[in-house]
């Protein structure tokens, strides 16, 4: 029986729904097939994203990691694909968009370093990690929006930070140490250097076509985050950062009325 592609999209949402809820609300800002290949990309991180937090066994999570890695050979190399739910119309997007494949495959690769419990080595090593999960799956959601532009990859990247400084609490509770340098002058030195970076790439995506800003509102609430962490590092390890989930939401619609990001 062939499978209906509208139900592997509303598989895809409700798993967006229910485990990345501020991607969600951006991705529901965006017109119908704009949404729809957001929520399969959204979907495809948060899949990625957990399989290290799915089991204590770090061998069983490499596995499930070089599960998506081999998805993601099977969708370039042009022949039969795995059916799952998400693992199918996302070779579909791949077709239609075209796609960067070293794009995906670093969303899965950078997902590895949640696995152990090693620090990042270095700056170098947690900005490596800050690209693949911020910037590349940032540069994607555009492309698959209908937009071109590396700025996108910077912004993403610039913007991660804020979601890592969020993180920080629930990763430490996890025995996972994100930060190289953990001092509240060192959180000061990366929310500047993230805010500086996402700053930066936004004078080049007010280019952008309209229907693209529903990907780059994904990140709505990461420069007053950011500009918090800069102000009062203190926040971080508080995990006090952001505001209400009524002002975000807020924020979020005005954005949107006005084609914003």
């Amino acid at each position: 029986m062939q499978n209906d592609p509208s139900e592997d999209i509303a598989l895809c949402a409700e798993t967006v729904r229910t485990s990345d809820p501020d991607r969600f609300l951006s991705a529901m800002t965006a017109s119908g097939a704009v949404r729809d290949a957001l929520m399969v990309l959204y979907a495809f991180n948060v899949e990625v994203s957990r399989a290290p937090w799915v089991t204590a066994e770090p061998m069983i999570a490499e596995m499930r990691l070089q599960w998506w890695l081999d998805a993601v050979e099977e969708i370039f190399d042009g022949g039969e694909v795995r059916r799952h739910q998400v693992v199918t119309p996302l070779a579909e997007l791949v077709r239609a968009q075209g796609l960067r494949r070293d794009w995906l495959d670093g969303v899965i690769q950078a997902r590895q370093w949640d696995i152990y419990k090693e620090p990042h080595a270095n700056d170098a090593a947690l900005k490596q990690y800050l690209d693949a999960t911020g910037g590349g799956l940032m540069g994607l959601a555009v492309a698959v929006s209908g937009g071109e532009s590396e700025a996108a990859y910077d912004y993403g990247a610039g913007c991660a930070v804020a979601r890592l400084l969020m993180a920080v609490p629930a990763l430490e509770e996890a025995d996972r140490y994100p930060l190289v340098d953990g001092t509240q002058a060192g959180v000061k030195t990366l929310a500047e250097a993230g805010l500086a970076r996402a700053d930066a790439a936004r004078q080049d995506l007010r280019k952008i076509p309209r229907p693209a800003r529903a990907a780059l509102r994904a990140e709505w609430f990461a420069r007053g985050v950011l500009k918090q962490a800069v102000n009062n590092p203190a926040l971080v390890g508080a995990g006090l950062l952001g505001g209400s989930e009524a002002g975000k939401k807020l924020r979020l619609m005005r954005l949107a009325l006005m084609g914003g990001f």
